[in-house]
């Protein structure tokens, strides 16, 4: 018996979380399957209340009640951009506990939804350029920036580098410029590629009195991306600096309905067992 998880980080806001539901709910819609939406953390410290009454659980707990109800596979559909540490690292080690009492318990992680080995996939990016068309309207060649959390591992600001340039060829004629940037980076000269900080690149002279789009590569609403979060902090003290600057942020990326049309790429691919993130075998084979 198999059950097929779409999992997220989690976040503390229940916007987060319902975002969530609703594409596990979509996703289910499309492909016919029964897709369920949990976070690896966090979401099962909001009040039940703020979610319908549903309150969420995470990962570890969900596969340990799923294993002893004699589930023996899952299919885990990460809803990350990249291959993070949560996905590489965190998820693994949590699984393998929730393994070792229950060995017949096997387990497929598919693909993020950025796949930078098996073959060019342009979907994520027009994605991305359709959210900055919807925000350009009345505007004459603004910069594009691409926006992320920024990351303790290069392979994920890899990604956003990857969907930067794409979305440059994409917005060759719409944009005067397209480049990237972090939201915020760890100290130490180890992890300098997430720079630009956003930030900076905001406070630069290059950009003072110019428009200027955030392409937003977020998934959900969050205390980052959300409203009255870090990102909005951090435009309106670059504007209130910079007198003549202007910037307006997109959509998130897990708004936008094409996010779908890549989850159910990955759901078919966690079903036929190939190409994967990784696998957990049953018995520990």
């Amino acid at each position: 018996m198999k059950r097929i998880l779409l999992v997220d980080n989690g976040s503390l806001r229940a916007q987060a979380t319902l975002n969530l539901r609703r594409l596990a709910e979509e996703l289910a819609r499309v492909s016919g399957e029964p897709v369920e939406a949990v976070s690896l953390l966090h979401s099962h410290k909001i009040p039940a209340e703020r979610l319908g009454g549903d309150k969420a659980v995470t990962l570890g707990p969900l596969a340990e009640r799923l294993a002893a109800e004699g589930v023996t596979e899952l299919i885990i559909l990460p809803f990350f951009f990249g291959p993070s540490q949560a996905l590489t690292h965190y998820l693994p080690e949590r699984l393998g506990e929730v393994q070792a009492s229950h060995p017949d318990l096997g387990v497929k992680v598919a693909l993020p939804l950025v796949d930078t080995l098996h073959g060019l996939d342009p979907r994520l990016a027009r994605l991305l350029a359709d959210n900055v068309r919807k925000a350009i309207a009345g505007m004459q060649r603004p910069t594009v920036v691409l926006v992320d959390h920024g990351s303790p591992i290069p392979e994920v600001s890899a990604v956003r580098n990857y969907l930067a340039g794409q979305l440059a060829a994409l917005l060759e004629e719409e944009a005067g410029c397209v480049t990237f940037a972090s939201m915020e980076r760890r100290e130490g000269d180890e992890y300098r590629f997430n720079e630009p900080l956003l930030a900076d690149l905001l406070a630069s002279p290059a950009l003072a009195g110019r428009e200027v789009v955030l392409a937003m590569l977020f998934l959900s609403p969050g205390r980052h991306a959300g409203e009255g979060g870090d990102i909005a902090e951090i435009c309106e003290a670059a504007m209130a600096q910079s007198p003549g600057l202007r910037v307006v942020t997109t959509q998130l990326v897990g708004e936008h309905n094409g996010i779908l049309e890549i989850l159910a790429t990955r759901l078919a691919q966690g079903l036929a067992g190939e190409p994967l993130l990784l696998t957990l075998p049953a018995g520990g084979g």
